[in-house]
């Protein structure tokens, strides 16, 4: 018998199954989806077995040397999914396969059985664990064959448990745990009289059914660690260690929350979600809703429909930030049927979570994009909140969309995707439009409260006025009523630091990075120079480093900045800020909102991260200080975000009973991303946008994919620039367009330059062959120090 496996080993050259002789005494017990360490050369990897064959095409074949799983990690449903995610994204098997386990689980791991119900197993195995509930798997494997297939049965069972003790990164949590070892008589017949605390503690444990934990005694009893050493010492008590989870939502308490009844237009949605969960049918769903038109209930009541079927829901939301207000509607709506999942959490945490789901603990998992590969095997509901998000695009390899993977794993099971959003992608609108998705729509709020009405401020009037300050006079005036009247407002602008470049006012220089060409951003806490793209730090310059003049000056505003002027121009206003910067700890974005939800703050000011989800009865009023800041980037979607950034920060004010207003300030009113804002008119925009897209021929109406190559020798990316160029021209059809080759839009980072080209196509059949050919021509001199990226579907450009 030979195993196919997928080595650990991300390179063209070892991008194919190899055979591996199956050892007699494994061969009923070595499964498609399990991991085994296999010889490779001189030296032993880890590896995917792919399938089982009673052939080999190779006269010669090594054995497997090791099994690490005793069960697949991998179903046969990831076995599918990482084949088609590689050939999608043009990226090796193993990196695919790599993104469906914890990182736990891709570091060095010693494996052991752990025994559930030690009396229910047949007395040979019994015999393993005489010294305490686990059994090293390394030790197992002596046991021989027959042992090991005993072994999977009860493993099948529950009786047996496989554990991964990840050795360095994390392991396993356990708790100490104390428990009588005797009955009360005799306990009590070893203790004198006087030892009160002691007794005492022993009557404790005597009413305890279960152990108790060492921290918990001790409280009970009043007493210290003391006490219980003579009652150690004298065998009246034994210790035992228990796998306890680490809880990543340990310390907060959720209120449980029932069902609300729906607005007529939700429970349409709802009409028409249940059918495809009820008949098993997979279908995709466009949910169109405006802010505060109730989108997340929709998505609690057709997720309890999936569970009431047995069937299990993934909810992904684009970012941490994101994570806490969602995680406490659901925990308050499904309690401990919740597992979380984002990039905030530990490796230790995300392990245990994972684990919580293989085991089937929990029905429901809520997390950012790679939760989309939660280990479930009966799926009723996927659903992607703020689908427009770009975070739901990985952007290294591979290279995958959440979204596609999502609609895949959807189609496997048979079961509906929601997309939600109240700005989608263009690409998902017109998808929609087109019938290919299923269209939603949501177009009024909750009770029908009123959309905020939006007041956009030419900050060019406001110069020529000689208002020089970063708040409009409109502005100020109403920040300075809402903190009088005790309401909260949210102020958004997305830039972190204190100013955005430092400048001389002599020479024009400009302080940049040794490394990138790209600008230091000013942070006054610091008083650093830093970039915001390879970490680079530098002390802030007394004077010009090209003249020597000490007329430098601060360029542009950052949050940094925009908080010490609040300070200055409103001291009474009590300022939480929220970016990157205050938000590095972990645990601190909870922080930061509970501050302000329990109104210990007035204004709430921050990046992206404040834009969206976030829902307080309080914020009657939202100010934009610089809508322009993304509408002059270099990128065809420029207007699509602005026009979505705007749209969702104002979607902040007026969500409950208090009604909102927005104060946009801009240097391009006139800008239809900008203006449009004003009517909260998603269906006019989508038209204008269309027009545009349509006149210079970007997507939807043609698919683009970006080749980028950079290398520390500018000379060596022109010719490889070159090169590629003219090859893509000389095989790809006419209709193909090739732009190209430029310099990227960030020339350089990190000391290495950078170029790229694009190709325009609507059908292009021979596009993956060539691009795959590309890919292996250059593949020895991308060991030497070339990075040659193919993304299929780009989101940034930079």
């Amino acid at each position: 018998m030979y195993a196919k496996v997928i080595v650990d080993v991300p390179s063209a050259q070892t991008d194919r199954q190899f055979d591996y002789e199956i050892p007699d005494n494994w061969k009923s017990i070595v499964q498609p989806g399990m991991r085994v360490v296999v010889p490779f050369g001189p030296r032993k990897i880890q590896g995917f077995v792919m399938s089982i064959s009673e052939q080999s095409s190779y006269e010669q074949t090594k054995a497997v040397v090791e099994l690490l799983d005793a069960e697949p990690i991998l179903a046969d449903e990831f076995l599918q999914l990482g084949n088609w995610l590689a050939e999608e994204t043009l990226s090796f098997k193993v990196s695919a396969y790599q993104l469906m386990i914890p990182a736990a689980l891709r570091t060095k791991v010693r494996k052991q059985l752990k025994a559930n119900e030690i009396d229910s197993l047949p007395p040979h195995l019994r015999r393993l664990f005489d010294q305490g509930k686990v059994y090293q798997w390394d030790d197992l494997i002596k046991e021989g064959a027959s042992v090991l297939s005993d072994v999977q049965a009860e493993v099948k069972k529950g009786t047996l448990e496989v554990e991964y003790v990840v050795l360095e990164k994390g392991k396993t949590k356990t708790q100490r745990l104390v428990q009588l070892n005797m009955s009360l008589e005799q306990a009590l017949s070893l203790l004198t009289k006087r030892a009160n605390k002691q007794i005492e503690l022993v009557h404790i444990l005597s009413r305890q059914p279960a152990p108790i934990s060492i921290q918990a005694l001790l409280e009970e009893g009043q007493t210290t660690h003391a006490s219980l050493k003579p009652l150690r010492e004298k065998g009246i008590i034994k210790e035992v260690d228990q796998e306890v989870y680490r809880d990543p939502l340990s310390g907060l308490q959720f209120e449980r929350t029932e069902p609300l009844k729906l607005t007529n237009q939700q429970q349409q949605v709802v009409d028409q979600v249940n059918p495809c969960i009820q008949k098993e049918k997979h279908d995709v769903f466009l949910l169109h809703g405006v802010t505060g038109s109730g989108k997340t209930e929709v998505y609690l009541q057709v997720i309890q429909q999936a569970l009431d079927l047995q069937k299990e829901a993934i909810m992904l939301v684009p970012e941490i930030s994101l994570t806490p207000q969602m995680v406490n509607r659901f925990k308050g709506r499904f309690g401990s049927e919740v597992a979380v999942l984002h990039s905030g959490l530990s490796m230790g945490e995300k392990y245990d979570e994972w684990r919580k789901i293989k085991r089937k603990e929990v029905k429901v998992v809520v997390g950012a994009r790679s939760a989309i590969f939660a280990p479930f095997d009966r799926l009723g509901m996927i659903i992607i909140d703020e689908e427009h998000e770009t975070s739901y695009k990985q952007e290294e390899n591979p290279r995958y969309h959440a979204r596609d993977v999502a609609i895949w794993r959807a189609q496997y099971h048979q079961c509906p995707v929601i997309l939600g959003s109240a700005t989608p992608l263009l690409e998902t609108y017109a998808r929609a439009k087109k019938e290919v998705y299923h269209l939603l729509t949501l177009d009024e709020r909750v009770q029908n409260r009123k959309m905020p009405a939006v007041h956009i401020v030419d900050m060019r009037e406001e110069l020529r006025e000689g208002n020089r300050s970063m708040f409009s006079t409109v502005l100020f005036e109403k920040l300075k009523d809402r903190v009088a009247n005790g309401e909260q407002s949210v102020l958004f602008l997305n830039r972190r630091g204190h100013s955005t470049f430092v400048m001389c006012r002599d020479c024009g220089y400009v302080a940049t990075c040794e490394s990138c060409d790209i600008s230091l951003t000013y942070h006054r806490s610091q008083n650093r120079l830093k970039c915001h793209y390879c970490g680079h730090e530098e002390s802030m310059p007394r004077t010009c480093k090209s003249c020597g003049s000490e007329h430098i000056r601060f360029f542009g505003s950052g949050t940094q900045k925009v908080e010490e002027e609040l300070t200055r121009v409103l001291p009474e206003a009590r300022v939480i800020r929220m970016d990157v910067d205050t938000t590095r700890k972990k645990g601190s974005h909870e922080r930061l909102l509970s501050a302000f939800e329990k109104k210990q703050a007035d204004i709430l000011l921050g990046t992206q991260m404040i834009a969206k989800g976030l829902d307080f009865p309080s914020i009657t009023l939202v100010g934009v200080l610089a809508a322009d800041s993304m509408l002059h980037i270099p990128d065809f979607r420029s207007a699509e975000r602005t026009f979505q950034l705007l749209e969702q920060v104002s979607g902040r004010a007026g969500r409950h009973e208090l009604t909102g207003e927005v104060v946009i300030q801009s240097y391009s009113p006139e800008h239809y991303s900008i203006d449009l804002v004003k009517a909260h008119d998603y269906q006019a925009f989508f038209q204008t946008e269309m027009n545009q897209r349509k006149f210079g021929q970007y997507p939807p109406y043609v698919y683009m994919t970006l080749i980028t190559i950079s290398h520390q020798e500018l000379m060596k990316v022109i010719d490889v620039a070159e090169t590629v160029v003219a090859f893509l021209r000389r095989e790809l059809s006419t209709e193909t367009t090739v732009l190209g080759p430029v310099a990227s839009p960030l020339a350089r980072i990190k000391d290495r330059y950078r170029y790229q080209c694009m190709i325009k196509y609507k059908n292009e059949p021979k596009l993956r062959k060539v691009l795959v050919e590309i890919r292996e021509h250059y593949q020895r001199e991308l060991n030497k120090g070339l990075q040659l990226t193919i993304d299929l579907q780009p989101y940034l450009f930079t």
